[in-house]
């Protein structure tokens, strides 16, 4: 069942002249339940994580921590054709109804007793479970509520709160932790998810033209994820994108997280100096984002998102070198800008390219290749820099993250891509 055969209890708007995003109340409500959401999840982890540790050993804590990544990664795609098939609108104020009453349960147990490790895997395979369809729900929703030319921006204004809940979430978190303990902090998080609930039955939906509601009518779910998949295969600009997200992800998470981590352990930084370089790249990436808040649109979208990368790439292999700690906080800068200016151009791509009645199936080929292929490179990447040291193995992440760029710049599909007008 497509969003546009719902039932009337939608609310909708026609399609019409798009309002800019930054000033549109509907998309304001979306960005304000999406942040409300992201900080809710900054909380949820970082109690997790500490509930985990308390409650096990660091080898238990780190699995408990992981769980929920396997869910997510075998179930996203099925995700896809839920939320194309349902409507975005009303899987992400279910997803996020099941996150929030599911949190708010496993506090109210912390606070009555101490039921142990089983009760936090359970709730880690919930919420990745659960993920699997907010993701691509949440990819899908944009284009149902502002116009094609506005999409970019609020590509934009999701990146920027992405950054936010990054910066607000571990703090609150931390806090909620030192004052009440992990159930404290579970409940904290439980409420922040349940904002965005009434904020995002207030968001209004547009129609889908009528070759796009067609397209979405499928006769079953297997057909559904057979066509999205053939649908980015096919598509000029979305596969060959694909690949070169695929590529700068697996070069770029690497060296971002356990390569940094031991980077820092090397040069004698500590996890304050990690922090600062850490610090430095969300500062980067806000800028990135920032830029098209405010511009809402850049020339030649795909050279753009192909020719950051390639700059942003070498910036990461020189992040091995750096001298010192003001150098490499300086890089990590220039990473974040231009890796966030090439990420944020790719994800406004996939928005505008693809039809919304498969942005949902999009979404989730997208999400599989960040989530489930992407974090590969982790431990094969502490496994290289014991046997070969991180300038070596920063360097050849950084070759494959370049190569993203150059698969972009010779895919002409994705070098003509422009952003709508």
């Amino acid at each position: 069942m497509s969003e546009a055969t719902t039932s009337a209890a939608d609310v909708r708007i026609p399609t019409a002249a798009s309002v800019p995003a930054h000033r549109d109340p509907n998309v304001l409500r979306w960005v304000g339940a999406y942040t409300a959401s992201m900080v809710g999840d900054m909380v949820f982890f970082l109690a997790l994580s500490w509930a985990a540790v308390q409650n096990g050993t660091p080898a238990q804590a780190g699995l408990v921590t992981a769980v929920s990544a396997v869910p997510r990664a075998l179930l996203m795609l099925g995700g896809g054709v839920v939320a194309d098939r349902l409507g975005p609108r009303r899987v992400v104020i279910g997803s996020d109804t099941v996150r929030c009453v599911t949190v708010l349960a496993v506090a109210a147990v912390l606070f009555a007793a101490d039921p142990g490790l089983w009760l936090l895997a359970l709730l880690a395979v919930v919420f990745g479970t659960v993920d699997a369809v907010f993701m691509p729900a949440v990819g899908a929703l944009p284009a149902r509520i502002t116009g094609k030319d506005q999409l970019a921006r609020v590509q934009g204004m999701r990146g920027l709160a992405i950054r936010f809940a990054a910066v607000v979430g571990a703090p609150l978190g931390g806090l909620g932790v030192a004052v009440g303990g992990a159930a404290e902090a579970f409940a904290f998080a439980g409420l922040l998810i349940a904002v965005s609930v009434p904020l995002l039955i207030s968001v209004r939906m547009r129609d889908l033209p009528a070759d796009d509601a067609s397209a979405a009518r499928e006769t079953t779910a297997w057909r559904d994820l057979v066509g999205g998949l053939r649908y980015v295969r096919r598509h000029r600009v979305l596969g060959s994108l694909m690949v070169a997200i695929a590529l700068g992800d697996l070069g770029f998470v690497g060296p971002l997280n356990v390569g940094l981590t031991l980077l820092a352990d090397e040069r004698g930084w500590g996890a304050s100096g990690m922090g600062w370089v850490l610090a430095g790249f969300g500062t980067g990436a806000g800028v990135a984002a920032l830029l098209l808040t405010v511009r809402g649109r850049l020339p030649r979208a795909g050279c753009v998102a192909a020719g950051s990368i390639i700059p942003g790439a070498a910036a990461i292999a020189a992040l091995a070198h750096a001298p010192g700690l003001p150098v490499a906080v300086g890089t990590a800068v220039l990473v974040g800008l231009l890796t966030g200016l090439s990420g944020a151009m790719c994800g406004a791509l996939l928005q505008t390219q693809s039809d919304p009645a498969y942005l949902g199936r999009v979404t989730a080929v997208g999400g599989i290749v960040s989530l489930g292929i992407a974090p590969l490179s982790m431990p094969l990447s502490a496994a290289a820099i014991g046997v070969w040291g991180t300038g070596p193995v920063f360097a050849v992440s950084a070759a494959v993250c370049g190569l993203g760029g150059v698969v972009a710049l010779c895919a002409p599909g994705v070098r003509r891509a422009e952003l709508p007008k």
